[in-house]
């Protein structure tokens, strides 16, 4: 039983948390693509018949409506406005809370105590975690992805000592789990170095 969890449950778990977000991007693009469709038939005979007019409108449209939405994102009426949203509706939805924090950090607009890079000690091991939260007692909550999936993962809470933070960059302890472990070697120097 251990080994077909091993080699058939969690491979297929983890496959399903890293496609199923890529395929609906790309079906939501799509989707916007063919809305738009209608809409840039008037533009169509400008193009000669041998670019594919409707779709390459279509597409140019979705990108210019992007930057546009992240353009009143980035002003005080546009953040007021996602707030409100983020409060009364995306906060409900299982997960958003991790993958908005963890793209937060991606990107480097994180506060320095979200998701802090760490090793844990998990039975006889270290590994690669994330400090989400401190309790009043002091003991840590730790995030521990799966490789090569850092969304899907196991929650820890452990006592201080077995949690080692790291000052390394968000960025370069995401890239060790992504590349099953290549560059784990930096985060154990980086323990060492703080220790």
């Amino acid at each position: 039983m251990k080994q077909f969890r091993k080699f058939i449950v969690k491979p297929l778990v983890v496959g399903f948390l890293f496609l199923v977000p890529v395929y609906l991007a790309i079906l939501l693009l799509l989707k916007a693509m063919k809305s738009l469709g209608k809409l840039v038939q008037p533009f169509i005979r400008l193009l000669p018949e041998s670019v594919p007019a409707e779709t390459v409108i279509s597409l140019l449209l979705v990108v210019l409506l992007c930057i546009f939405v992240g353009l009143l994102l980035d002003t005080k009426l546009g953040q007021a406005m996602r707030t409100r949203m983020e409060s009364s509706l995306f906060q409900k939805i299982p997960g958003y809370e991790v993958v908005r924090s963890m793209t937060r950090q991606l990107a480097g607009q994180g506060q320095e105590s979200d998701w802090q890079p760490a090793l844990a000690e998990i039975e006889d091991a270290l590994v690669p975690a994330f400090i989400v939260e401190e309790h009043d007692d002091g003991r840590l909550t730790v995030f521990v992805p799966s490789s090569p999936t850092p969304l899907a993962g196991a929650i820890y809470i452990l006592n201080p000592e077995r949690v080692h933070p790291l000052n390394v960059p968000f960025t370069q302890a995401v890239k060790a789990v992504t590349r099953w472990g290549s560059g784990a070697k930096a985060l154990v120097e980086a323990m060492q170095e703080r220790g």
